[in-house]
């Protein structure tokens, strides 16, 4: 079921070829701060990798992979990623990398379960990143110090757009403002969990939701999350307000990464216990991975924000609804 947004009297700040130039000019920038930022190098990632290892992240742990035989292997199925998040952790693992210190790299996948709209595709674009840490930076504190030092990234990107294409107007908010989940669940009353994000982020402009996975006191989590990357009471999703859109419009998912005991919680927690047995899952028991923290960062996304797009389309070619291109020419947004 696609989902589109219309914005009243949209029209591209910038031409097509302007676009084509400010992608550019948004992934250089922006990658080169983050990677400084937060002392990370650049690794190459796989398109796809064995099914049946636990190292593909189930995202919300519904959404059906892409899959495909591999002849020479005997026809053992592979499947396209749904991101690197596991991944990264065993790359940790293999290049030693110590604390302090990370990678990253661009993480091309296809989510094939996606709802088509304004922000999601069927091709997902973004920079995976994951970083070496020690048990005692596992707590709250460490991941905020972590999310305000990419959030000075993001407004250096801004600020250098600006002047790139001075038809641009600046508009992230000075701080990022950390919330956990239950506090808006507590301050947006009756609201669902997307109105909770929309009304926060149209007050406060930039925000962090701490607290991703675990259930609230309305007996619901704020959002789905697999219960084998990220420990739900150290992770968060980083939030900003779009004003083309008017609702709030998610930049990154991330967080500090589950534990051997937090592990094990959560999939009591899930009914997928049976995962325990599974080589990624296995390693991470054994003790044998780092602690880390990581998340992605939309790369589309980014540009569609920092270009002031209506629609992802704008930035990436994509397999749209024939209704849906229909409705974008006619009001003006020009999809790839």
């Amino acid at each position: 079921m696609s989902y589109l947004i219309i914005p009243k009297s949209y029209k591209s700040v910038l031409s097509s070829e302007e676009t084509e130039q400010g992608i550019k000019l948004v992934k250089d920038y922006f990658q080169q701060g983050l990677a400084k930022a937060l002392r990370l190098k650049r690794v190459t990632a796989p398109l796809f990798v064995l099914a049946g290892q636990g190292v593909n992240d189930d995202l919300n742990g519904v959404e059906r992979a892409v899959t495909f035989p591999v002849k020479d292997l005997g026809d053992s199925r592979a499947e396209v990623v749904h991101s690197l998040a596991k991944w990264k952790r065993l790359t940790l693992a293999e290049y030693k990398i110590k604390p302090g210190h990370g990678i990253y790299t661009d993480m091309n996948a296809i989510r094939a379960d996606e709802n088509l709209g304004n922000l999601h595709s069927l091709y997902v674009d973004q920079w995976d990143w994951e970083k070496t840490i020690t048990d005692r930076q596992r707590t709250v504190n460490y991941l905020k110090q972590t999310v305000r030092s990419i959030y000075e990234v993001l407004k250096e990107t801004e600020q250098f757009l600006c002047t790139c294409y001075p038809s641009l107007r600046r508009f992230l908010s000075p701080t990022i403002k950390f919330f956990t989940s239950e506090e808006i669940l507590q301050m947006y009353p009756g609201m669902d969990a997307k109105g909770r994000e929309n009304a926060v982020c149209k007050e406060y402009g930039s925000v962090f939701i701490i607290g991703i996975g675990d259930t609230l006191s309305d007996g619901k989590p704020h959002d789905l999350r697999a219960p084998d990357y990220d420990d739900w009471s150290l992770n968060g999703d980083l939030l900003v307000w779009n004003p083309i859109l008017e609702r709030a419009f998610e930049l990154s998912s991330m967080g500090i990464r589950v534990n051997e005991q937090s592990l094990r919680r959560q999939l009591a927690i899930s009914g997928k216990t049976e995962r325990a047995g599974l080589y990624f899952h296995r390693r991470l028991l054994n003790g044998e991975l780092p602690l880390s923290i990581g998340g992605g960062i939309g790369q589309s996304r980014l540009c569609m924000l920092f270009l002031q797009k209506a629609h992802i389309g704008e930035i990436q070619a994509s397999i749209w609804p024939e209704d849906q291109r229909a409705a974008c020419k006619s009001a003006g947004i020009k999809l790839i």
